[in-house]
């Protein structure tokens, strides 16, 4: 008999638990309150173009700040969708934590060189071909000047900076680039009193690789400043105008 009523009350027991179970882990979101945004923005070490207070700002000003609303009607695909068109967001995933925040990872939209045409345009080119308005802040990136329209500054320019941003030498190493009206490249060098001729913007991985060959060889044996210019236009050879004494 003592054990039939232990069994009942076990029984009785593990029913209670089950309900308040299903009550406290079931509860539907919009009971919840977001407490806030967690940020984590890619590249912030290198660059800081984007910070929590100015997606604050944005999503405020659309009237979508997650902060303080029911998790339930926080729409995380629309506060992706509005982030994105930041103009130095290159991609946002949100999405709502266990502890009732919104996650926010952006991915940042990264300069590979900044073009100040003949035309008057001024702006960056970013790591995926895209046009960048102007940075209210020093960015180390190569300045390319001259006979510069977008399309060229988008296709054949971008190519470039992406070979640039790809080696650290020659990320270093120049300083500017100057498109001529015949579409030909002249590059100033950072170290070297000399203009580097590339003739047409092709071939840049075999351009470069010539060339740092032919500064170990040669420029550090004769000097860095022996040279006024040195053409790598045409395969398999170097050309350099010697300085006038």
């Amino acid at each position: 008999m003592i054990k039939r009523i232990l069994i009942f009350c076990v029984l009785i027991l593990v029913s209670c638990y089950i309900v308040v179970a299903v009550t406290v882990f079931n509860r539907k979101p919009a009971e919840e309150t977001c407490k806030g945004m967690e940020l984590t923005i890619t590249d912030s070490v290198n660059y800081n173009f984007i910070s929590q207070k100015d997606i604050e700002t944005l999503l405020k000003s659309k009237r979508l700040l997650p902060t303080g609303k029911p998790t339930g009607t926080v729409n995380v695909r629309k506060l992706e969708e509005t982030i994105a068109h930041h103009p130095f967001v290159s991609e946002a995933q949100c999405y709502l934590t266990s502890g009732n925040k919104v996650k926010i990872d952006i991915r940042q939209r990264i300069p590979l060189l900044r073009i100040m045409s003949d035309n008057g345009d001024n702006y960056y080119v970013d790591n995926k071909g895209g046009i960048m308005s102007q940075i209210n802040q020093p960015v180390h990136v190569a300045v390319a000047t001259g006979h510069i329209d977008r399309k060229f500054a988008q296709k054949e320019l971008y190519e470039l900076g992406k070979y640039l941003q790809s080696s650290p030498f020659w990320s270093a190493q120049v300083e500017q680039i100057h498109v001529t009206a015949q579409k030909e490249l002249e590059i100033v060098p950072r170290v070297g009193n000399h203009i580097l001729f590339l003739g047409k913007a092709e071939d840049y991985d075999e351009k470069f690789s010539k060339l740092q060959t032919f500064y170990k060889e040669a420029l550090n044996q004769v000097g860095w400043n022996k040279y006024q210019r040195i053409s790598i236009e045409f395969k398999n050879q170097i050309i350099g105008t010697k300085k006038e004494k």
